[in-house]
């Protein structure tokens, strides 16, 4: 049987591949799978996907397993421990927002009642269904991932600019940037609609 037809970005690795087919696009409603995405997507910055994948398990042991109450508790010796685990990205600021971000995301919990009630209610629960053909059609951020990157950051959130908050929102499901001759997109797009 041959192959189905993927983005040509996934085609790197198994990894990608793997990424690709089960996990990108699906519509994500998890609070702690949400947090953790968000934090990769924020240690990505400047770096390639397959590096962060390729530490994703790391990140899941050193980081409390995305715990968001556990990481708001990190303290000065958890960022000495963290700048001195090769299996994440060594840099402190990232390491330093992710902690921040987890006491931005457990505050956003409290307002909303989960992050998922807060982030997907920018697109009243519905995934955005894009039709592009080729990955330069593809945007690297949009007027709503600027609007939640604005949101996020008045919130406290770092390393939420808006070409990385279209990445999550890629990630997540909130938009289906599958291309046109993917097998992923029709199987996503025809996903039931949930409200936030």
């Amino acid at each position: 049987m041959p192959e189905p037809r993927r983005c040509p970005w996934s085609l790197g690795s198994p990894a990608y591949i793997r990424y690709h087919d089960d996990e990108w696009g699906v519509p994500l409603h998890d609070d702690r799978k949400l947090f953790e995405l968000l934090i990769l997507e924020g240690a990505q910055a400047g770096l390639s996907w397959s590096t962060i994948l390729g530490k994703r398990a790391n990140y899941r042991r050193a980081f409390a397993g995305f715990d968001p109450r556990k990481i708001a508790r990190f303290g000065s010796r958890d960022v000495k421990r963290l700048l001195a685990d090769a299996g994440v990205v060594r840099n402190r600021l990232k390491i330093e927002a992710a902690i921040g971000n987890a006491r931005a995301f457990l505050e956003v919990q409290r307002e909303f009642g989960s992050f998922d009630a807060y982030f997907w209610g920018f697109v009243d629960g519905r995934p955005l269904q894009a039709r592009r053909r080729s990955l330069k059609e593809v945007p690297a951020r949009t007027p709503l991932s600027d609007a939640i990157s604005e949101d996020l950051k008045k919130r406290g959130f770092r390393f939420v600019g808006s070409t990385i908050v279209y990445a999550f929102m890629q990630a997540v499901g909130m938009v289906n940037d599958h291309l046109t001759s993917c097998f992923r997109r029709r199987a996503l797009a025809a996903l039931p609609k949930r409200r936030a």
